[in-house]
């Protein structure tokens, strides 16, 4: 089956088609700059070079548009008629409780995500949007939701209740959601599979390390805590996100610098985490250059960073009753040697010993861990793309048998 894999945001759209049968991407790219004088597409066919094309594109429908174009093209495409894509799946953010798995998309689908809105106000409505987009330019083209939050969902409620009074919970569905869940399922069962045990028999800690960043504790398959809660703000430090925090905090800075509820919510979201800290770049390569040159800012929001996720090891492996394997993903974790190396430094307590010179030479799917280590540490690459087009193709399936 071929997939059209969609990620929408308010001003862009990344895509990727993908091959279900052969696991491949046969073009990816993105849509930059919507509905802004010259909006960007960037389109790299499989095995070709990456082409970029400037236009006017003012909404989401002419986004999709532009895609499906790109992919019919005759020099840069890789299909000849749109009826070859098989199916449309979207990377959906914000589920709430409604949804527990990936769905087909139904009226009914898309009112609860309407409904969930006031849960993920910055990302349900673009997702909204491209679903719209893409009815309009496939009206016949099945489509399927799969969400951010859904793998946390059956987390216990010792893990995912706040101590605030539970009418609140009741009345608000304020609660710890969790997010990148694709990514966390994906590494986590890519891991099983190095492994060799089915992860139902497997206890794994997945760090997914980016400028979104995001630590679950995966206990026989199942996300059983993560660090992310009812916003993306909680939980390990981030590019710019500040996570755990003393809620007085907020409440004590709004009171000395006059902030409002929106000007404070920027604070946290916008100008907190590793560029806060560094005085500058949130971006880790940068932040690593700047404390081998001496910088002690960057030298302390390193640390800051890196001890956050070596806590939450050791949380999760205590909240788990053990560890079998600690994988690294997203872009810090993937390419920083260094915070990997930190991260596992003087935890041997906990079975967990990195060898560092596979560390430091570390590319694609690897296992990192010594051979004294009894937890076995993982570099996998992360692929919600295609945990998205394989979710959609198994619904789609599903669907069809059940019509017969």
């Amino acid at each position: 089956m071929k997939v059209l894999v969609l990620n929408c945001g308010s001003s862009s759209i990344k895509y990727q088609f993908i091959d279900t049968e052969s696991k491949i991407a046969l073009a990816k790219g993105m849509v930059e700059r919507i509905g802004m004088g010259s909006a960007v597409l960037t389109h790299t066919p499989y095995g070709k070079e990456k082409i970029r094309i400037v236009g006017e594109i003012l909404d989401h429908i002419m986004a999709i548009e532009y895609v499906i174009a790109v992919l019919l093209s005759k020099n840069h495409g890789v299909i000849t008629d749109k009826s070859e894509i098989d199916a449309v799946g979207h990377r959906v953010v914000h589920g709430g409780e409604t949804f527990s798995g990936s769905v087909l998309i139904t009226d009914e689908v898309m009112k609860a995500l309407k409904d969930n809105i006031e849960l993920a106000p910055l990302h349900n409505p673009p997702n909204i949007k491209g679903i719209n987009a893409a009815k309009e330019h496939l009206p016949t083209t099945p489509q399927c939701g799969v969400f951010d939050t859904a793998f946390h969902i059956q987390m216990p409620p010792k893990a995912f209740l706040y101590g605030i009074p539970y009418e609140l919970y009741r009345k608000y569905k304020i609660r710890k959601y969790g997010f990148h869940g694709t990514s966390h399922r994906y590494v986590s069962l890519r891991a099983a599979e190095l492994i060799g045990r089915p992860c139902d028999q497997l206890k794994i800690i997945t760090a997914h390390l980016g400028n979104g960043a995001s630590m679950a504790a995966i206990d026989c398959g199942k996300s059983v805590d993560t660090t992310m809660g009812f916003t993306p703000l909680e939980g390990l430090i981030m590019g710019t996100r500040c996570g755990d925090m003393d809620p007085s905090v907020i409440l004590y800075v709004m009171g000395k610098e006059g902030l409002s509820l929106m000007e404070a919510n920027t604070l946290m979201n916008k100008h907190s985490g590793l560029s806060g800290l560094s005085g500058g770049t949130s971006d880790m390569r940068e932040l690593e250059e700047d404390l081998l040159d001496g910088d002690k800012k960057s030298r302390t929001a390193f640390d800051v960073f890196c001890y956050r996720i070596k806590k939450y090891v050791g949380a999760y492996t205590a909240a788990m009753g053990g560890l079998d394997a600690l994988v690294f993903t997203g872009g810090i974790g993937e390419n920083s040697s260094m915070v990997r190396k930190t991260v596992c430094e003087n935890m041997q307590l906990l079975g967990i010993e990195l060898d560092d010179k596979l560390n430091d030479e570390a590319k694609g799917e690897i296992d990192l861990s010594s051979p004294n280590s009894k937890v076995r540490i993982f570099r996998i690459p992360t692929n919600e793309e295609l945990v998205i087009a394989l979710d959609t193709e198994q619904i789609v399936k599903e669907q069809i048998v059940s019509k017969v």
